[in-house]
């Protein structure tokens, strides 16, 4: 029997393409538009310098200086380390009473031009150096430093009012400062001042700050205000697009992963941390990372999933750890993680050199399509990661989790590759070439990554899976009714705390969503009993937004997911493009086998996904081997 692709009773694909349109008021409504964020400038992953690893809030202007100087000398900075970025520390307090913000200028001399002391004499000199300038802020009243280590240096002094050096109730104030008259071109903006200052809080009793009512809460998504939190963030963005005016600027959001920020990060900022901080601590390490390996659809040129800085250098990852720095490195890479190194740069060395300056390393992080790695095999050991590059290539990672040697085997499949042809593999670190047919079998170090760039035979000839261009698929509504903590995520003993205390929980909110080659919540994608390797897993109730770029047919097999409920409702799968509906499937249940769903896409700029829960309850569904094609 000849499957026949579904569309919509009587009509053809031609007719439904002219007429039938989006419903108004439909939650799920295609809009031919993309909604991810496109505001500021970040193409491809922010790279660069941030002063916090390296300095915690003892800065001042002549490390920042070095280390950008350190930059133009090793010519890291020609591989596209161009930001600078002061964090923690710079501020002296709020001048009252009319709010503006003062500078430490013993710490940044060149600060100190009068009354009103400025940082456009330091913004001059990095701009003039051919570098870019951050700086760091808090969303609240006040900053992470003061309310949770107040013993580190370059505290805020003054009055109460006088060290509230947040955004709070001053966002279009400071960002009129910090982009128009200081000339900055990066902001970050942390959150602790909307977590740590309760009304019971030891310093508000104490009089140190003023309560502030918690927005957040890391243990709790319920008992977040979600919506609350967003708009903040909202506010910042659109006072930086009023002071920045046409030039570049990145904002980096830094929510640590609370506040259900994986569902709408990516549509209010260029960056959005997805975990608490880094520590230079592999099991650290592990989780920061764990909080990113399944975000591959939430993320895209423009917004991009941040574990948090670099901690190559130091401690795990210092010059006695060659093999865990290259791993830290190589798997931010794959990523798309933004690129800060967090090192004192007057100090580095060559073989720290050799790992922030491997150019083909750097070019897998910027590679302009913007797909950050898909999960090819995962297990608690052994983790494989591909990413399709540009230019038709694939990035390739072999992650060894563990503090002992492992073996691996890497096989056409992973890459979507043809077995019976060549793969042609380049070891990025030692810089061989090699080839393999069908599999490759490997055995690693601990903690060791192989990474490589691959090509060989594609098994879709004519097109792209969409597993494949992650960067053009964006979960528009992903259809989590009620956010969840991730459970996947490695739980590291807390550096800050120790074993104080119960344990790390599950507590980075998320899970669930949208996956690429999986069904939601990791589990296998399958349809009454046929497996698909490559795919996307959704929720019903969510809706996908594709870029499509020169592709003129869409395909798929579409099916309730196995991992879902007998009698739990059905999902209807619609194809639209450029908000006109192309292609519909019945009604679909548990147990239902995969039907082909094909579309027309010649000549649309925005495809949209939509799978619809015909009752309301919420069934994973798959868009089986889901391509454009040509």
């Amino acid at each position: 029997m000849i499957a026949r692709p579904i569309i919509l009773a009587g009509l053809s694909l031609l007719a439904l393409a002219t007429g039938a349109q989006a419903a108004d008021g439909d939650p799920l409504a295609a809009t031919g538009r993309w909604s991810a964020n496109a505001s500021g400038h970040a193409p491809t992953p922010p790279m660069g310098w941030n002063s916090w690893n390296a300095f915690n809030s003892d800065v001042d202007e002549e490390k920042v200086l070095a280390s950008a100087q350190a930059l133009r000398d090793t010519r890291l900075a020609h591989l596209g380390y161009r930001y600078v970025n002061i964090d923690d520390g710079w501020w002296l307090k709020r001048r009252q009473p009319d709010g503006r913000m003062l500078i430490r200028t013993d710490h940044f001399p060149s600060a100190a031009t009068g009354a009103d002391p400025s940082f456009r004499p330091f913004t001059d000199k990095l701009h003039a150096m051919g570098f870019k300038a951050g700086i760091y802020s808090d969303i609240g009243r006040n900053s992470c430093g003061q309310i949770y280590t107040p013993d580190f240096k370059n505290q805020p002094e003054g009055t109460v009012a006088e060290r509230e050096v947040g955004l709070y109730g001053h966002v279009d104030q400071d960002m009129k400062l910090y982009f128009r008259d200081w000339n900055f071109d990066f902001i970050k903006v942390d959150a602790c001042g909307i977590r740590g200052l309760p009304a019971d809080a030891p310093r508000v009793r104490s009089g140190l700050y003023r309560a502030l009512p918690p927005l957040v809460d890391m243990q709790s998504l319920g008992g977040s205000d979600v919506a609350g939190v967003r708009r903040l963030y909202e506010q910042v963005g659109t006072a930086i697009r009023t002071y920045a005016g046409d030039r570049d600027y990145v904002f980096s959001l830094c929510l640590w992963g609370a506040g259900d920020v994986r569902a709408w990060g990516k549509d209010v900022g260029n960056s959005s941390r997805t975990s608490d901080d880094i520590q230079p601590v592999w099991s650290r390490m592990l989780t920061n990372f764990d909080t990113v390996t399944h975000r591959a659809l939430y993320a895209h040129p423009g917004s991009w999933n941040d574990p948090d800085m670099l901690y190559v250098g130091t401690g795990d990852f210092d010059n006695a750890h060659t093999v865990e720095a290259r791993s830290h490195f190589a798997l931010w890479a794959m990523v798309n993680a933004p690129l800060f190194i967090g090192y004192d740069l007057r100090k580095l060395t060559p073989e720290q050199l050799a790992i922030f300056g491997n150019a083909d390393l750097v070019a897998l992080n910027q590679d302009p399509a913007g797909n950050q790695a898909v999960l090819a095999y995962d297990s608690d050991e052994v983790q494989i990661f591909a990413k399709t590059l540009a230019d038709g290539s694939k990035g390739v990672a072999i992650f060894n989790r563990t503090a002992l040697p492992a073996k691996a085997v890497l096989t056409a499949a992973h890459l979507k590759l043809l077995p019976t042809a060549d793969v042609r593999l380049r070891d990025l670190w030692s810089k061989q070439d090699s080839r393999f047919r069908g599999e490759l079998a490997l055995t690693l170090a601990p903690h060791e990554t192989r990474v490589f760039r691959a090509s060989g035979t594609r098994r879709l000839a004519n097109g792209l899976y969409l597993s494949e261009q992650t960067g053009r698929v964006n979960p528009a509504a992903d259809g989590v009714v009620t956010p969840q903590p991730d459970p996947t995520i490695h739980h590291s003993i807390t550096p800050w705390t120790g074993t104080r205390g119960p344990g790390d929980h599950p507590q980075y909110g998320g899970w669930g969503g949208a996956e690429a080659d999986r069904a939601p919540y990791g589990k296998l994608m399958r349809v009454a009993g046929k497996d698909f390797d490559t795919g996307i897993g959704v929720l019903g109730n969510s809706r996908l937004e594709v870029r499509n770029q020169g592709f003129k047919r869409f395909a798929a097999q579409v099916g309730v997911n196995d991992s879902g409920e007998r009698q739990a409702g059905t999902i209807t799968f619609e194809v639209w493009g450029d908000g006109r509906l192309l292609a519909k499937s019945p009604p679909m249940a548990f147990g239902t086998p995969p039907a082909p769903l094909q579309a027309n896409v010649g000549g649309v700029a925005i495809v949209e996904l939509v799978a619809r829960a015909g009752d309301g309850r919420v069934q994973p569904a798959a868009w089986g081997d889901a391509a454009l094609t040509r």
